[in-house]
């Protein structure tokens, strides 16, 4: 399926959601200096959390790791309990590796092909760095902006992500990308809300309560408080209805993740 749009039409869009954001710019930290390091942070913190969630810890975590250096030699213990409350605890060790391998480079990565070969960075994020570090003429569509794109009649619910891209890229005020971006995620996240709209996301984020990523995001807040636990101890603290396999379980997905590591035969700790 394919929508051909009169310039005239696209013009139109273009000016109706700059002049509505002129009024309505969310002020977020990251904004306010788009550095390539500051955006490569906010981007992976973003993703699979809400704004509100991360604000605070992006700006406790540029106050602990103010510099891509200082990042890249991170005590992983320390990196986890600042990162604590944003969940997805890979992340924060993906970005750390991230960090490092820019760092070896000597300089910022600024072409999609290189942004993909960092650690935990995939073809949306090393968009987004590119528009909003460097102000790209490129196009990304994240949740709110497809959302906006159907919404104003420029796609529709059944479009693949490759049809999607293509009429982002189709309406991209070109010379202003990174205000464009920040505009449309603002409108889409203020007045084209789901709930506005009735337009659902094309995949649901699984549930939190009692699922393995709930234990195991309790493990790794126990283990970033002490120097190490046995298995048994850990069973303790979690005090929940789990049996040893199942617990055992997570734990090698914990230590093949790289978060943690073996000591001994039955004790962990945050990998070094």
């Amino acid at each position: 399926m394919t929508m051909e749009h009169e310039p005239k039409e696209i013009s139109a869009f273009q000016t109706k959601i700059m002049d509505w954001w002129k009024e309505n710019t969310r002020d977020l930290p990251w904004r306010k200096e788009p550095t390539p390091y500051r955006v490569l942070v906010s981007e992976i913190m973003l993703q699979q959390t809400q704004v509100s969630r991360v604000v605070p810890k992006f700006n406790e975590f540029m106050e602990s790791f103010p510099t891509i250096e200082a990042l890249a030699e991170a005590e992983t213990k320390r990196l986890l309990q600042v990162w604590s409350g944003l969940g997805y605890n890979r992340r924060a060790v993906w970005l750390k590796e991230a960090a490092r391998q820019i760092v070896e480079k000597h300089e910022f990565p600024q072409s999609l092909e290189e942004l993909n070969k960092l650690r935990g960075v995939g073809p949306y994020t090393s968009r987004s760095v590119l528009i909003f570090a460097f102000n790209k003429d490129l196009a990304a569509v994240d949740t709110n902006i497809r959302r906006v794109l159907i919404a104003e009649g420029f796609a529709t619910e059944e479009m693949s992500e490759k049809q999607l891209q293509s009429i982002a890229e189709a309406v991209l005020l070109k010379g202003r990308s990174r205000d464009w971006h920040n505009a449309l995620m603002d409108y889409g996240s203020q007045v084209m809300t789901s709930s506005n709209t009735g337009i659902s996301p094309t995949s649901k984020q699984s549930c939190y309560e009692g699922s393995s990523r709930q234990v195991r995001g309790a493990v790794i807040r126990a283990l970033t408080g002490t120097p190490e636990l046995a298995l048994g101890e850990i069973m303790k603290l979690l005090d929940c209805n789990m049996d040893e396999s199942e617990l055992e379980s997570i734990m090698t997905q914990l230590v093949n993740d790289g978060l943690v590591e073996v000591t001994g035969r039955t004790g962990y700790r945050i990998a070094g």
